[in-house]
């Protein structure tokens, strides 16, 4: 009985009808011919109210419903949830649906209304988009079953207390998977890169055909042949790509609910696969006030997997950048030139100023790119007309940060630092292309 109550709930419908048997017994005070009907009325409520009750508790349990997450979700990404229901009853049902959905996407009101008909399945899928790592603990799938009186529900409870983690973006990972195998990659928003001479590493003897270099042309082998052949190169191979993530507090800056950390972490994930689909060698690390998070430059099966994982584990308090523990600590463990990716932000140009040196000391044994990101809000203000000398004012010094940002670059140029400027929602697509155009040139 007690199991009984606590699944037992009273639709609107039941207290509409009960609220029109009392204003009838109300009138019968004044009108006593209107008495009777309401008697009646009464006990025909309590008759098809203990129906209801009958019809959906006394054949057991006969709805199943499950909820089905990926095995972790993808942060930044909408993840699809499906909500799997199966109806055991003999008559259709209308059910109300509250899923208990974790704490992080502060929803309060999540509820869907659906009729399934008798003995059959249903599903219903929505959409969910985190903006942060970590665990995301959903409660309870509760299930209300309302028979076609709809007089009284039963509720069902369903996945208590399921736990799944958000990981750095593995969709945008698998959406640029075979970028690195295309050929039509501006098909994709990158740009076709023009190679500039060749890289060193040598591949095969070929024989000619229209389109080649004729640069190429092997004029020993085209005489033994007596056909033209050519040389054909390829990208060389194993060389060390790091990518560099500054947790500071110059990338806690939010943009479009994910903070400029995240749409570094999600850009490092898929320029991993890329790197390593290219048969080099990917590597990352952290840096605040003390590196951490390090992942040695390999490319072995099982490095996605490691980069992910500590990906997935960066965590920061967001303290000011220390710039000169950065510069010890390559100088310290990475003794081959490589490629460094470094992600960070700098707002003006006398920011810049205050990292230079280290920057330019890094760069004397590596090619360094940084990446760094344009403000898309002041990007709105700029492009805004200015109404009245208040938004004059603010639009004159959104159009100087701006400004800075491209000095920013030229400053960064005159000393050999490449640099990507970019926007946030654009991040991963200009790594990729900057990468593809360093190794394109052959500058590694």
């Amino acid at each position: 009985m007690k199991q009984l109550l606590k699944q037992l709930y009273l639709n609107n419908f039941f207290f509409y009808c009960l609220m029109g048997i009392i204003t009838l017994f109300t009138i019968a005070y004044f009108f006593p011919m209107f008495y009777n009907a309401a008697w009646y009325l009464l006990y025909v409520l309590i008759v098809f109210t203990a129906i209801d009750i009958l019809l959906l508790f006394g054949f057991g349990n006969k709805i199943e419903a499950t909820r089905i997450t990926p095995e972790k979700l993808s942060n930044g990404d909408e993840n699809s949830i499906i909500i799997r229901i199966k109806n055991k009853y003999t008559f259709p049902i209308l059910a109300k649906i509250i899923d208990e959905i974790p704490f992080q996407f502060q929803e309060r009101n999540f509820e869907v209304k659906r009729k399934i008909k008798a003995s059959t399945n249903d599903n219903y899928q929505y959409f969910l988009r985190p903006t942060e790592r970590g665990e995301y603990s959903f409660g309870n799938l509760n299930f209300y079953a309302v028979s076609p009186l709809q007089l009284v529900a039963k509720r069902y409870t369903f996945n208590k207390d399921q736990m799944v983690p958000t990981y750095p973006s593995y969709i945008q990972l698998r959406k640029y998977d075979l970028m690195a195998f295309s050929n039509n990659l501006f098909q994709y928003g990158l740009k076709k890169i023009r190679r500039i001479g060749h890289t060193m590493e040598f591949e095969q003897i070929k024989e000619y055909v229209q389109g080649d270099d004729i640069r190429t042309i092997n004029w020993k082998a085209t005489a033994k042949r007596n056909q033209l052949m050519v040389n054909q190169f390829q990208d060389e191979k194993s060389q060390n790509v790091y990518m560099v993530i500054d947790k500071g507090r110059v990338m806690k800056m939010p943009f479009n609910g994910l903070s400029l950390l995240d749409y570094a972490i999600n850009a490092t994930l898929v320029l991993s696969n890329v790197i390593i689909k290219k048969q080099d060698k990917a590597g990352m690390f952290t840096f605040s006030k003390k590196v951490e998070n390090r992942v040695v430059a390999e490319k072995r099966q099982s490095q996605m997997q490691n980069i992910m994982e500590n990906l997935y584990n960066i965590k920061t308090d967001y303290f000011e950048s220390d710039f000169s523990r950065l510069y010890v600590d390559i100088k310290k463990h990475i003794n081959h030139r490589s490629l460094i990716m470094l992600y960070t932000n700098f707002e003006t140009l006398d920011g810049l100023h205050r990292q230079l040196p280290y920057l330019k000391g890094i760069a004397k044994n590596h090619l360094l790119v940084i990446v760094f990101f344009n403000n898309t809000e002041l990007n709105e203000l700029i492009q805004k007309k200015a109404e009245n000398v208040q938004e004059i004012y603010d639009k004159v010094i959104a159009e100087k940060f701006a400004f800075e940002k491209r000095l920013i670059v030229n400053e960064l140029k005159k000393y050999g630092i490449y640099s990507v400027l970019t926007q946030p929602e654009h991040l991963t697509l200009d790594t990729i292309n900057k990468y593809l155009e360093i190794k394109a040139r052959g500058i590694l």
